[in-house]
């Protein structure tokens, strides 16, 4: 038995004593009813003291089924994975999944749920489910699942299920979708079709490698996600995968579409025209053409936040779907924004690039292809010609015309209708999409990926898609509830929430404070 916080529609809150049997709940009795916290902690004392009286202590709880025997370790169950993010969950809509088969979905929810708690290799759901569950699964069963998980019907299910539930949070309104692209390395050397050697975000030259692009809300909520090729050239993704994302969702109202500057190509913005997106997309300030820089240094940037617009009316060349050269006239703002702090950081990366470039200079005058490449290097340099020797010097002149632009941030947007500091605004919740990213490989640990299989890495990352949506929602109740806590910390708490066998099935210990302010911001925010 526990204690319950219950909200109701009066906005008071009931102080009940629950009582868990054969997986349902039951209201053992109600202790009082207020709106003022004072009373409330009041009853909620009252409440633990009368479970004492209702219940025996955990060292004198017997298991029914066997007369009169003493608490064992072996009666113990861990709880909390269940209680909160099973209820999860099932309030996303994933308990649906693989319906027809219950020990199916069952499995799924269990690999879903243990990357929350547990993460780790697959295989690792073995001794969990035997230590915390006292449950026994064959590692080939688990295999087996993997091969069948992964398919495009089953994938666009599950996308459903937690795009419909993220639609819902979001009052069914999604006006801005962020997207993003992060790349997976291999332990592994050795290539096939889908783990190939290319840029690597992780500074892993030469480990084979997959991309996986992913569409979130203004808040960070998921949609949609896919997976490349890992020498695929980051921004051919971004039509792909809005393709599909149209396909599976039919959007009557498109939404605005914002990334980062790997996506500023013709193509791409070419697309986005032509299919009536708006779109938010960085712009490479210290790239774009001579004429616009001229413009950007002769306007006033002194303050921090300072802002200013330009509105651009071009023609640009694209390759189409069938790689024909076709133009399209658009009309964009560029907005720019300063800051004093990235303006130091653009200076310390420039002089560090100089010293470089100086010692380089100094070793030898010989400039190897790979050199030209770095843009440390390159974009300081001018050619010299003594005595029929190609010779390399700092250009000066470039290097003024260089820090005229620091500190200075550019977003090109086809929408005149927010205002710029929106659109700033709406580019700075990039960061929402890159913590997806740091969680999913950190907290979830979508890294190492222990599968050499096509289809068993596509099934890893659909469970680390569900993971992340749970993990989302259970950050937004827990914020929701306003609870004192580290974010952290919570899922310790989670861990430690037991539970007992009895005849009737599993019965809750008493949690303590937190953990039923955790219990009840998960089911009742």
């Amino acid at each position: 038995m526990f204690v319950r916080k219950k909200r109701n529609a009066s906005g008071s809150v009931s102080i009940q004593i629950i009582s868990k049997r054969s997986g349902k709940y039951k209201v053992i009795e109600t202790i009082g009813c207020s709106k003022e916290s004072e009373e409330l902690e009041s009853f909620y004392k009252q409440a633990l003291q009368r479970i004492k009286e209702l219940s025996p202590t955990l060292f004198d709880v017997v298991d029914y089924a066997s007369k009169n025997k003493k608490l064992s370790n072996k009666d113990i169950r861990v709880i909390g994975d269940e209680l909160v993010f099973g209820k999860i969950f099932k309030d996303i809509g994933c308990s649906s999944i693989f319906l027809n088969s219950v020990s199916e979905k069952e499995l799924f929810k269990n690999l879903v749920i243990s990357r929350l708690l547990y993460p780790g290799s697959k295989l690792y759901l073995i001794d969990y489910l035997h230590i915390y569950k006292k449950k026994t699964i064959d590692k080939n069963r688990i295999y087996r699942f993997l091969d069948k998980l992964y398919h495009d019907d089953l994938k666009s299910e599950i996308e459903m299920c937690i795009f419909d539930h993220t639609r819902t949070i979001m009052q069914n309104s999604i006006t801005v979708t962020f997207y993003d692209v992060t790349t997976l390395y291999f332990e592994s050397g050795s290539e096939d079709d889908l783990r190939r050697i290319g840029f690597s975000k992780e500074g892993k030259l030469a480990r084979p490698q997959i991309q996986l692009g992913l569409f979130t809300t203004l808040q960070g909520y998921p949609l949609s996600f896919e997976v490349y090729e890992g020498n695929k050239y980051e921004g051919h993704t971004l039509t792909d995968i809005l393709q599909k994302f149209q396909t599976k969702f039919q959007l009557a109202t498109k939404p605005i579409v914002v990334a980062d500057r790997g996506m500023l190509t013709n193509e791409n913005i070419a697309y986005l025209e032509n299919h009536d997106y708006k779109y938010i997309l960085a712009a490479r300030i210290k790239n774009i053409p001579d004429d616009l820089k001229k413009k950007i240094t002769q306007l006033p940037f002194l303050d921090d936040g300072a802002i200013h617009t330009l509105e651009i009316e071009k023609e640009i060349v694209y390759k189409d779907m069938n790689n024909q050269k076709c133009s399209i006239k658009i009309k964009q703002r560029l907005i720019l924004t300063y800051s004093k702090t990235r303006a130091k950081k653009d200076k310390y990366n420039r002089e560090k690039a100089l010293k470089r470039l100086q010692k380089k200079i100094k070793r030898s005058n010989n400039f190897t292809k790979n050199d030209l490449k770095m843009s440390g290097y390159a974009k300081f340099l001018k050619l010299g010609n003594e005595q029929c020797d190609i010779t390399f010097n700092i250009d000066e002149h470039k290097i003024q015309e260089d820090a005229k632009l620091d500190g200075i941030k550019g977003f090109f947007t086809n929408d005149f209708t927010l205002p710029p500091n929106q659109i700033i605004q709406h580019y700075q919740n990039q960061y929402d999409v890159e913590k997806a990213f740091r969680i999913s490989k950190t907290d979830l640990k979508i890294r190492p990926i222990y599968h050499r299989l096509e289809r068993r890495i596509k099934a890893h990352i659909l469970l680390s898609f569900v993971s992340y949506a749970i993990y989302k929602e259970f950050e937004r109740k827990i914020k929701a509830a306003k609870l004192d806590i580290k974010f952290k910390l919570t899922f310790d708490y989670i861990k430690t929430m037991y539970g007992y066998k009895t005849a009737l099935g599993v019965e809750p210990l008493e949690m303590d404070e937190i953990q039923q302010q955790i219990y009840d911001a998960v089911y009742y925010f």
